[in-house]
C-alpha cells in the first residue's frame, strides 16, 4: 500500500535519562515529528511509506532525511531549502514530575514553504491514503494553506484520509484551532484523538474526567454519534490515557464505525520509557489495522499494542515489527528474553 504522510520533522535535543534542563551539559540527539513518526511505523509493517514536508538543503536538513531512510521511508516527496530545522527540547519526567517540552521551531522550512514546493497530483498518484495531523497546520498560516491543497488533491484522487487531531498549545489557542480545523473535517474519512483534541480543536467535549485519571467509554460514546453525523466520519477513535504519573499509564481505546463501538483491551504500561510518539505510534497501528484487518475490532487491538509497545521504546519512532504487535496484542506480555 502507498501512504502518504505530510508534516514537520524536527531535531530533537533531549536530556540524559530522566536530568533536568538545567543540570545538562549534553543532550542525547534523534529526529521525529508527528507525520514523520507515524510514516516510520508504516514502513515497519511492510507499507511503501512516503513523507512530504520541507527542510534545509545543509547538513541537518539531510540528517533528518536519513533519520528517515534508515527505516525505510520514502523521502523524494521532501523539499529542499529554506534556512533551518525546527528544534524541540525534551525533558523526560519521572514518577509525579511531568516531562516538558520547549519548542524553537519559528520559521523552520516547512512553515515557509510554498505551493510550488509540491507537485500534489504526483504525490497522490497510485497512493491508497494520507495521514495528516492537527500540528501541521498549527505551524504557520502557509502551512495550513498548503496542507488544504493537499487535502483537495487527495480527495480528487479517491484516496482514503485521517486526521489525528493533535492539539498543541503552544503551537496555538483553541479559538483558532476551531477556525481553521472544523472546515478541514469535510476531507476527513477516520478522525482520531483523545478527550483534550475533541474539544480544543473540534469542541466537543466528553463527560469524562481524565484529569483525575479516569477515563469511562460511555462518557464518548454520544460525542462520537455527533463528530460522525455532522462531519461524515467513516471512523472515530480515540485513545483513553489513565496518566497515574509521569512513568505510570493506563492505555485503551475506543473505535466507532458509525454502528457499532468497539473498546479494547487495556494495558497497564510501567515504566514508561519513552511517551514522545505514543500516539503517533497508535495512528500507524490503526492506519495498518483498517487496512488489512477483518475488522475494527482487531485494527484496534492492535493499534493498541503497537502504542504500548511505543512507550518502552527511547526516541520518538516505534521500531517495532508487525509480528511483535501481534504477539502482545495476542496476549503475549510476558517480556520474557527471546532465545
Amino acid at each position: 500500500m502507498k501512504i502518504v504522510t505530510m508534516g514537520e520533522i524536527m531535531l530533537r535535543l533531549s536530556t540524559p535519562g530522566n536530568s533536568r534542563f538545567v543540570q545538562s551539559d549534553s543532550f542525547d540527539v534523534c529526529y521525529g515529528g508527528g507525520e514523520a513518526n507515524v510514516a516510520v511505523s508504516l514502513a515497519n509493517y511492510g507499507h511503501e511509506a512516503y513523507f512530504v514536508s520541507k527542510v534545509p538543503s545543509h547538513e541537518i536538513g539531510q540528517c533528518a532525511i536519513n533519520a528517515l531512510r534508515k527505516y525505510g521511508v520514502h523521502t523524494e516527496y521532501v523539499a529542499r531549502g529554506g534556512d533551518r530545522l525546527g528544534i524541540y527540547y525534551l525533558e523526560t519526567g519521572a514518577s509525579m514530575r511531568a516531562s516538558k517540552v520547549i519548542y524553537d521551531r519559528a520559521n523552520s522550512s516547512i512553515a515557509e514553504a510554498v505551493p510550488e514546493d509540491f507537485d500534489f497530483d504526483k504525490i497522490f498518484e497510485g497512493a491508497d491514503w494520507f495521514h495528516w495531523s492537527g500540528i501541521t497546520p498549527a505551524i504557520s498560516d502557509q502551512s495550513a494553506k498548503n496542507l488544504e491543497l493537499a487535502l483537495i488533491a487527495a480527495k480528487k484522487a479517491g484516496v482514503t484520509v485521517s486526521c489525528d487531531l493533535n492539539f498543541r498549545k503552544k503551537l496555538w489557542t483553541s479559538e483558532k484551532a476551531i477556525s481553521i480545523m472544523r472546515p478541514l473535517m469535510k476531507y476527513v474519512d477516520v478522525c482520531i484523538g483523545n478527550e483534550e483534541d475533541a474539544e480544543l480543536c473540534l469542541g466537543f467535549k466528553p463527560k469524562s474526567d481524565v484529569t483525575a485519571g479516569k477515563t469511562d467509554a460511555e462518557g464518548y460514546k454520544e460525542i462520537f454519534k455527533q463528530m460522525a453525523e455532522e462531519f461524515g466520519f467513516k471512523y472515530v477513535i480515540s485513545t483513553l490515557r489513565e496518566s497515574f504519573s509521569a512513568t505510570h499509564n493506563g492505555w485503551k481505546a475506543l473505535i466507532y464505525n458509525g454502528e457499532e463501538f468497539y473498546e479494547s483491551k487495556r494495558y497497564d504500561i510501567f515504566p514508561i520509557i519513552d511517551r514522545v510518539g505514543g500516539g503517533d505510534s497508535f495512528s500507524g497501528g490503526v492506519i495498518h489495522g483498517l487496512l488489512t484487518m477483518k475488522d475494527q475490532g482487531a485494527a484496534l487491538e492492535f493499534a493498541v499494542a503497537a502504542s504500548a509497545l511505543k512507550h518502552t521504546i527511547p526516541t520518538d519512532f516505534n521500531l517495532v515489527s508487525e509480528a511483535e504487535v501481534m504477539a502482545l496484542a495476542g496476549g503475549d506480555a510476558s517480556g520474557r528474553v527471546q532465545r
